[in-house]
């Protein structure tokens, strides 16, 4: 049997894994959206097109997720206080989230793509990652129920 001590080096890996997941699914997320973005600027200069700025709203949409990841880190480390460190919902929580962005950077890829190229969509475009959102938003919120169901 694992001695208690054993466990206790290793409290806040949920809480550390909720946030750091989400943070690197954005980070790829906004890494795929914002390289997308370059190269469709780089297309308007080279035809002599005005380059729309809108294109930063997709960048940036898959910044919201590590938000997220941290209002899930900071409820399960008021539930570490208490003993209950909640290991897998802040693992598979921030893994879920930090899909849930690097999907949305990838779709936010192809939008920049769309709307550069033909100046239009914008609103269908912003409606797509806003459901790859509501992926992250239900883990979190399901998840911050069944903490405080379970530690509460």
């Amino acid at each position: 049997m694992v001695e208690a001590s054993a466990l206790m080096q290793f409290k806040d890996l949920g809480l550390a894994a909720a946030l750091s997941f989400a943070a690197i699914g954005s980070a790829m997320g906004t890494g795929a959206a914002g390289m997308a973005s370059v190269g469709a600027w780089k297309k308007c200069y080279a035809q002599s097109k005005a380059a729309p700025f809108m294109l930063i709203v997709f960048v940036g949409a898959p910044l919201s997720q590590t938000i997220y990841g941290m209002i899930l880190m900071n409820k399960i480390a008021e539930a570490a206080i208490n003993g209950s460190f909640f290991w897998g919902m802040g693992i598979l929580g921030g893994i879920a989230m930090g899909s849930s962005a690097l999907m949305q950077g990838r779709a936010g890829a192809g939008a920049a793509d769309a709307l550069a190229e033909t100046g239009k969509g914008f609103t269908n475009y912003l409606i797509v990652l806003g459901i790859i959102e509501t992926v992250a938003l239900f883990v979190m919120v399901f998840l911050l129920g069944k903490i405080g169901m379970l530690a509460g």
